[in-house]
């Protein structure tokens, strides 16, 4: 029996929050998610974006996810983007 990864890149946006995943910390914004390593654990990732103005915190975060939706779908295994 051989072990195979299948990646799955589930992402929810709400519309109606500009500034969904970002969270200021003392004036400098970061992304924050959550990923599933295993299907019995999660894991909460805070990452710096290295900026104090919102709107390039926006550009980057979109950057990030666009990258991971990208990553996802070119894996060996199943690629999954939902946009909620």
């Amino acid at each position: 029996m051989s072990n195979s990864l299948i990646t799955l890149a589930s992402l929810r946006i709400s519309e109606a929050n500009p500034n969904h995943h970002l969270w200021n910390n003392n004036g400098t914004w970061f992304l924050h998610y959550t990923v599933y390593p295993t299907p019995f654990t999660k894991e909460r990732v805070r990452r710096s974006l290295g900026t104090k103005c919102v709107t390039t915190a926006r550009d980057r975060r979109d950057q990030f996810f666009g990258h991971l939706a990208k990553s996802s779908k070119g894996s060996a295994g199943i690629g999954q983007v939902a946009v909620a």
